[in-house]
């Protein structure tokens, strides 16, 4: 079977959320091209696009990374808005980061206003661990309480950079495909009319 044409390839839109500092530009370069960039800071937010293989099929995947600063709210409403996963992200050396999460996944539900999207805990510094304030339990209690996984990553040394990324991206796609999924019923609509019109 031929491969698709880029233009025909899923798309699945992802956005970085967390404070500045935490790494969530970090976990974005080392996901996209395989390197640890020490410090770095994004004027507003910084998008990529990367294509991969998601379930045996190419798909592409936009990711937004936001500033994290609060001058840029209203625009970060807009990204909000067309986000389809999140990955919250906190530095586990940084109670506050963690913290910080409750008020930004309560706006993010107020913007979306639906459930057709797709979240993910990230606890990233994970090779900082004898300078964690955050225990990893922490972490998977509030994940749970959320109803979404929980992942340690570390962007310097990639573990589970990946693996956080690529879990989401799974939540993406299954969420599209279900008939309670936005993209779900859009699509079929879509393809219900096509078999008319031919």
């Amino acid at each position: 079977m031929a491969r698709r044409k880029e233009s025909q390839l899923d798309l699945h839109r992802v956005i970085m959320v967390g404070m500045a500092g935490v790494g969530k530009s970090a976990l974005t370069l080392q996901f996209m091209y395989d390197e640890f960039v020490e410090s770095y800071e994004p004027t507003k937010a910084d998008s990529y696009r990367k294509k991969v293989i998601l379930a045996g099929e190419e798909c592409h995947i936009d990711i937004l990374d936001t500033a994290g600063q609060e001058d840029y709210a209203a625009i970060r409403d807009n990204y909000f808005r067309s986000g389809e996963g999140f990955l919250l992200v906190f530095d586990i050396t940084e109670k506050e980061s963690f913290h910080a999460l409750d008020d930004l996944r309560e706006h993010i539900l107020r913007v979306k206003n639906d459930d057709k999207f797709s979240m993910i805990l990230v606890g990233n510094k994970s090779d900082l661990d004898n300078q964690r304030s955050v225990s990893a339990s922490d972490g998977q209690a509030q994940a749970s309480n959320w109803g979404i996984p929980y992942v340690e990553t570390s962007a310097k040394t990639k573990a589970n950079v990946d693996k956080a990324f690529y879990e989401l991206l799974g939540k993406v796609k299954s969420m599209k495909g279900s008939p309670t999924g936005g993209q779900g019923k859009k699509n079929k609509k879509k393809s219900k009319s096509k078999c008319i019109i031919l």
